[in-house]
């Protein structure tokens, strides 16, 4: 991992796998006892980094924690990671009068953060450890003020200052949980923006309100010494320059996404994580279509050392065993 980072050629392509859910599933922990307690998480990666023998491991929980911090209401399903239902504010007007949360304090927050030192106690330096900090600013300021409602705001000029100002207690939270992050071992941070990606705003709008804050969390990250992923869902070829140019270390991108477009943009600057379909290939493909489709991928990144091989999002808890060894079987072999 520490190689394809700083651009220096790996013997095989690194292997990332964002597969929390399959992790718990395999290790027979429901979702309602895996995101409470530290030990469990653990225990599901380890098991399942030996299980499959990969390198490096996404330690992730759900898209709704910073969010329930800031008050958003969220619900906990017993089998499924928690989700945000409705904003936290009616009005951009409402901003001004929340106050940023005390992550020190939080108990969600504290969960990730101790599977994280665990992890690290247990592999040492020997598996590469992605601590994801959850949401970037524009994606948590979304789930604060409710998606739709966002999504209204961001048209109407007259709304932009308020909200800078949401997009700056957002910043400040994230960032927060970054700087927490980095003193659990982790060798590296990252956060989710899909709601910055072209399939919910335009370009415009995403160097407006949404690059600016990755910029922000990619310094964040950098100041504390360690390395940044950003990862964006969707179809994001229109925004791939802009993403480039926040100083991310690396952009984790989906299937919808060109591998080919993006490594003609990236061109050795950035780091490229993924980009297997995590359905249609992984979760209901035959092995023999998944070695197919590693191997093109691979292909595709042939000479080019910033490459890590990850589904383009987060693997479905019921994702066939043998599709996972015949992804990393593939790997290992090399073109």
């Amino acid at each position: 991992m520490r190689a394809a980072l700083s651009g220096q050629m790996p013997d095989s392509p690194p292997v990332m796998l964002h597969n929390f859910m399959m992790a718990a599933a395999e290790s027979g922990v429901p979702m309602r006892d895996y995101r409470r307690d530290p030990r469990l998480i653990a225990r599901c990666f380890s098991e399942s980094v030996e299980r499959y023998g990969y390198d490096a491991i996404v330690v992730d929980v759900d898209t709704a924690t910073l969010a329930g911090a800031m008050g958003v209401p969220v619900a906990f399903p017993d089998d499924e990671p928690a989700v945000c239902q409705g904003g936290r504010i009616a009005s951009l007007d409402e901003a001004g009068d929340l106050e940023p949360p005390d992550l020190e304090k939080d108990e969600r927050v504290q969960v990730w953060l101790e599977a994280v030192r665990l992890l690290k106690r247990h592999f040492g330096d020997e598996i590469y450890l992605r601590g994801n900090c959850d949401q970037c600013p524009f994606a948590l300021a979304s789930l604060v003020r409710g998606a739709e409602g966002w999504m209204i705001d961001l048209m109407d000029p007259e709304r932009e200052e308020a909200a800078h100002r949401l997009l700056e207690l957002c910043a400040r939270v994230t960032g927060e949980f970054i700087r927490l992050m980095s003193t659990t071992g982790a060798d590296m941070v990252s956060n989710g923006d899909s709601p910055a990606g072209p399939s919910m705003i335009s370009p415009r709008l995403y160097r407006r309100f949404a690059q600016p804050y990755e910029t922000r969390m990619a310094e964040t990250a950098h100041a504390l010494g360690l390395p940044y992923a950003l990862h964006i869902c969707g179809k994001t070829e229109p925004i791939l320059e802009q993403m480039a140019y926040t100083g991310a270390d690396a952009l984790e991108l989906d299937s919808l996404t060109s591998a080919a477009r993006a490594r003609a943009v990236f061109a050795r600057r950035v780091a490229f994580i993924g980009n297997l379909d995590p359905t249609a290939v992984l979760a209901h493909g035959s092995a023999a279509e998944v070695e197919h489709c590693t191997r093109e991928l691979m292909g595709t990144f042939a000479g080019e050392p910033r490459f890590v091989l990850n589904a383009g999002c987060a693997i479905a808890a019921g994702t066939p065993p043998a599709n996972i060894h015949a992804m990393i079987r593939t790997a290992r072999q090399g073109l």
